[in-house]
């Protein structure tokens, strides 16, 4: 068996410092994370990755091409589809390596993930290599301190949990950069809470128009605790520890190692621990 992790979310969410994060916690505990960059526009990242997919398509040759005259947009969704068309590539760079943990570096355009297919198809090719997957939704922390943002944010991570099926993670990024308020506004969401969400959206005039949307996507998400949002703070190792356990159990990696049994000398004096039973006591 071999496990991974599919980093994904919006571009500025922090996906590359996560996956280099998670490598350099990893290292620390003398284990070994591999990191492969799946991202043909990514210009720079602090990992030396395993597999960079820049070697096979390039986002900037994509634009260039006389022919194609794609814009960013369309340039990289044509490239994520190239990848796709050349799967034998990847797999020849991946390998076939038993017990081997790879993260996933994906793009930052969030329609790969809502509601395209390209992303269930590169997942679905790494099942076949015997991958366990869980997908790792990243939504940068600043942007959720709003009550209609983090609405907005909760309904984009439960279109990615729809569309991928996969077994998933919602992590709040960047709660280093948080000031103390917004961490304690940020904190009544989080359960999540949809009464003091909706509290604070009902303050605003212009969602006058959407108060029964709004009260129907909260009671959605409290009565069936669709979303739920893991913080992370990159700085803190026990957070950061948290993070990766939870996802650990999530792919059940360890859970098929051999059984380590230490071997000892059970030498027991049989005379002196002779006990004597008396069925009439």
């Amino acid at each position: 068996m071999r496990y991974a992790q599919l980093v994904m979310g919006p571009a500025g969410s922090g996906k590359s410092t996560y996956c280099s994060a998670i490598q350099q916690h990893a290292a620390s505990e003398n284990k070994t994370i591999d990191v492969v960059n799946l991202d043909p526009a990514a210009e720079y990242f602090d990992y030396n990755p395993l597999v960079d997919i820049r070697e096979l398509v390039h986002l900037d040759d994509v634009m260039e091409d006389d022919e194609l005259k794609f814009g960013p947009n369309g340039g990289l969704v044509f490239c994520m589809e190239y990848i796709i068309e050349n799967s034998s590539w990847l797999e020849e760079k991946l390998g076939d390596v038993d017990d081997d943990y790879i993260i996933f570096d994906c793009p930052g355009q969030i329609e790969l993930y809502t509601h395209m297919t390209i992303i269930r198809q590169l997942i679905t090719m790494l099942q076949n290599l015997n991958f366990r997957i869980c997908g790792v939704f990243l939504i940068d922390s600043q942007f959720m301190i709003d009550g209609s943002k983090f609405l907005s944010g909760t309904m984009a991570a439960l279109s990615v949990m729809i569309n991928l099926e996969l077994p998933h993670i919602n992590i709040l990024s960047k709660m280093d950069l948080l000031s103390k308020s917004a961490k304690k506004q940020l904190d009544k969401y989080l359960e999540p809470d949809p009464h003091s969400l909706l509290a604070d959206i009902k303050k605003d005039p212009w969602n006058e128009k959407y108060k029964s949307l709004s009260e129907a996507i909260g009671r959605l998400i409290e009565d069936y605790s669709l979303v739920r949002f893991y913080p992370l703070n990159i700085k803190d190792e026990e957070n950061m520890a948290d993070i990766k356990l939870t996802i650990d159990n999530i792919i059940q990696y360890g859970e098929d190692a051999d059984v380590k049994i230490r071997d000892f000398d059970e030498s027991i004096e049989d005379d002196d621990k002779d006990i004597n039973y008396d069925i009439n006591t």
